[in-house]
């Protein structure tokens, strides 16, 4: 099984948000019946290639080790929330959004049928038994 990454940025989000998720949810879903995620991030320093959060370099690490031992296809849309400033911006456009609300990073969004169906943030997306939840909403 694989786990399919993608990098987005605030500007250019929309293209790979649309190309990845919003066709699935228009009936047009070219996925195969891969598992959708989104994981928001802090942007890395490229020197040290952690971002300025620590949560989301605790949480990266847990969050691909469940997914590969989960045995099933996945699209992983990591999409980086820029630096601290910016982040911290009440307007910041994933703040604002409907769709997605976010308050803290990392999150991680767990997507179906066109709207998100599962979340965890901060210190959850952290623990790999809720991260397991997420990814097996069956099991549960």
């Amino acid at each position: 099984m694989t786990v399919e990454k993608v990098d987005a940025t605030v500007a250019d989000f929309d293209a790979h948000f649309d190309k990845l998720f919003a066709a699935a949810a228009a009936g047009d879903d070219n996925s195969g019946g891969k598992l959708k995620l989104l994981l928001f991030l802090a942007d890395r320093d490229a020197a040290s290639n952690l971002t300025w959060c620590p949560d989301c370099n605790v949480a990266e690490p847990v969050i691909y080790e469940r997914l590969e031992a989960l045995g099933k296809d996945v699209v992983l849309l990591r999409a980086f929330v820029g630096d601290k400033p910016t982040w911290r911006d009440p307007a910041h456009p994933w703040r604002v959004d409907p769709r997605f609300r976010l308050t803290g990073v990392p999150t991680l969004i767990r997507w179906e049928n066109g709207a998100a169906a599962a979340r965890l943030g901060d210190e959850e997306s952290q623990l790999a038994d809720k991260v397991d939840a997420l990814l097996n909403p069956a099991a549960n």
